[in-house]
């Protein structure tokens, strides 16, 4: 078996000089890169990240909820649906005559005009309104991945620096900052994000459109009832880091309690953040789905608008359940499995794939579990 790049001392290396940090990051990844499953979960989230940068540039409406409609109107691709018998012409559909917006996923995989590749999320099962499938979670990609990672990042960061503090310092000031610790936990954190939507109803950001605000709103109500959560587990593993050796060695060089913090406490204190990191990026489009499940106008839609977020779509696909069950019992039943199969999928690959390469990471950061 091959040895790691850093078996080798840098200073024996001949015609190049020693830089500690490079040989650190090479021994990084050839011990992450030995991770099956990291490498897997890495692969996904680069995946999914390049679906994201080339939605964002795609003529996809993101609040289109109509633009497959089987009527003529303002924005609307006309869709033939018909009910039974042969195909009345091209781009025609076949649905159930008692659900007319249930059309199919279609063997067809290009998502232009009036082509439903995973099939349609229907607005009303009685109504001829389409939302297509493929369209929404293509164009939701970067907003589901910017609400997610921009929630979890910058509640871990505030969490990390303050149970940092809170641990190494001790007395009065852990004593001080754990209590208001112990406040923010109290708060329920869906009623809280819940009331400061529905408070800040006008709330806008000079420069941002007021749905770029309403999302900016959105992650700021979860970040503050999210980065409590980090300054416990942080402040925990600080409490044994700053009884090491290395720390009393840069006490007696005469290091600065500054220096301390940020070049040895945190970075020997930031392993378990990366567990509880990757566990709840997979939470937040949960979250976000279950309040657009009770009925909360998040993002400031009409009733008639679904934004293209993953949650919010899984949210909307399970809504229509309702209508599916009420019409099973009197006997006009229809399964339109697609619409939960395709949403629930791209939660489940992108919620499992952060998990694997964060666990991953970890190992192969983590001096203790890397010897």
């Amino acid at each position: 078996m091959a040895a790691p790049p850093s078996a080798t001392p840098a200073t024996l290396r001949v015609g190049r000089r020693p830089n500690p940090q490079l040989d650190q990051w090479r021994r990084t990844w050839y011990l992450l890169r030995r991770n099956t499953l990291a490498l897997v979960g890495l692969g996904i989230v680069l995946f999914l990240v390049a679906i994201a940068i080339y939605a964002s540039f795609l003529p996809i409406p993101w609040n289109d909820m109509t633009a497959y409609c089987n009527f003529h109107a303002a924005g609307c691709e006309y869709v033939c649906t018909y009910t039974g018998g042969a195909a009345p012409g091209p781009n025609c559909y076949q649905v159930a005559s008692n659900f007319p917006s249930f059309i199919p996923p279609t063997l067809s995989l290009s998502s232009g005009a009036g082509q439903f590749p995973l099939g349609s999320l229907a607005q009303n099962p009685t109504a001829p309104l389409y939302y297509n499938t493929f369209s929404g979670i293509l164009r939701g990609s970067d907003w589901s991945l910017i609400i997610a990672f921009s929630i979890v990042v910058s509640g871990a960061m505030i969490g990390l620096v303050v149970g940092s503090i809170s641990g190494f310092f001790g007395g009065a000031v852990d004593e001080t900052i754990m209590r208001l610790v112990d406040i923010f936990l109290s708060i329920p954190q869906l009623l809280f994000v819940i009331i400061t939507v529905t408070v800040f109803t006008t709330f806008t950001i000079p420069g941002l459109s007021v749905l770029a605000s309403r999302v900016t709103l959105l992650c700021l109500a979860f970040i503050i009832v999210w980065w409590p959560f980090y300054a416990r587990i942080v402040r925990g593993q600080v409490l044994v880091v700053r009884e090491q050796k290395y720390v009393e060695a840069a006490r007696a060089s005469g290091a600065g309690r500054g220096r301390i913090i940020f070049r040895h406490v945190m970075p020997n204190s930031v392993y378990p953040v990366f567990i509880q990191m990757s566990l709840d990026v997979g939470t937040v489009p949960i979250l976000v789905g279950g309040l657009a499940f009770l009925g909360f106008n998040l993002f400031g839609l009409s009733t008639t608008q679904v934004f293209p977020e993953w949650g919010s779509l899984s949210a909307f696909s399970v809504n229509q359940f309702g209508a599916v069950f009420s019409a099973c019992s009197v006997g006009a039943c229809i399964l339109p499995w697609w619409q939960i199969l395709f949403t629930g999928m791209m939660l489940f690959l992108f919620a499992i794939s952060v998990n694997f390469f964060a666990d991953g990471l970890r190992d192969a950061l983590d001096p203790r579990l890397r010897r």
